[in-house]
């Protein structure tokens, strides 16, 4: 996500504070919004597949492969 559209999500959220915001503003955080998401779900599972823990029985485990099964199942 570029800062620009990060600086507009926040412009849009002063914006709703200080006078609220019209149909089409409002449609338009909610898609930067979810944008946003995205991008940062996306950085946590980078994150997350390259972290590994070592288990106490001397085994390594990585995250991301541990919490990808889950993100299949729906939970």
């Amino acid at each position: 996500m570029q800062q620009s559209q990060i600086d507009r999500i926040n412009y849009l959220a002063r914006k709703k504070k200080a006078e609220g915001l019209t149909e089409a503003e409002l449609d338009e955080q909610r898609l930067l919004r979810l944008e946003y998401i995205r991008t940062i779900r996306a950085n946590l599972r980078g994150q997350l597949d390259n972290i590994d823990i070592l288990n106490p029985d001397g085994s390594v485990e990585n995250l991301g492969e541990k919490y990808d099964k889950y993100d299949k199942e729906g939970n």
